[in-house]
């Protein structure tokens, strides 16, 4: 199988993409490619939403089942995931149709690392989100 500039020197690859795309050469781009890479990225921005539900809620139920170290560090990255979160969102407003499937996940994930983190048995935490999102990203949220 002969190797490609694809797969190796990626850069490269794009670079010659995006010149044969400006110069409006279409018949000499790597269309499989570039399809792929294209899937590639929206399945990236997919999992970049369920990491930052993960680490929302996973400070959310720290917050909230360990009240006696809540701290700024924790509050910082509550207010942090809220805001990359929104703008997430809103660079990106067809994510939107995902948002069910990432917020179970990412809670399911946080709840795990939340256990780990905290010591506490997984079982302290509720097994489903007792959260909507709507409520979560309000920046009067802070659960006791």
């Amino acid at each position: 199988m002969q190797e490609t500039l694809h797969s190796t020197d990626f850069y490269g690859w794009v670079n010659q993409q995006t010149e044969l795309l400006k110069a409006g050469n279409l018949a000499d781009l790597d269309i499989d490619n570039i399809a792929e890479e294209i899937e590639d990225m929206g399945k990236s921005l997919q999992r970049e939403l369920v990491s930052r539900l993960k680490i929302l809620f996973m400070h959310i139920l720290k917050w909230k089942y360990q009240p006696g170290y809540q701290g700024n560090s924790w509050k910082y990255t509550i207010e942090e995931q809220r805001s990359e979160l929104a703008d997430l969102l809103e660079d990106n407003s067809s994510l939107a149709q995902k948002l069910d499937n990432a917020l179970e996940r990412g809670y399911k994930y946080a709840r795990t690392s939340a256990a780990r983190a905290t010591g506490l048995p997984k079982s302290t935490f509720p097994e489903s989100c007792p959260w909507i999102f709507e409520q979560a990203m309000n920046d009067t949220f802070w659960p006791e």
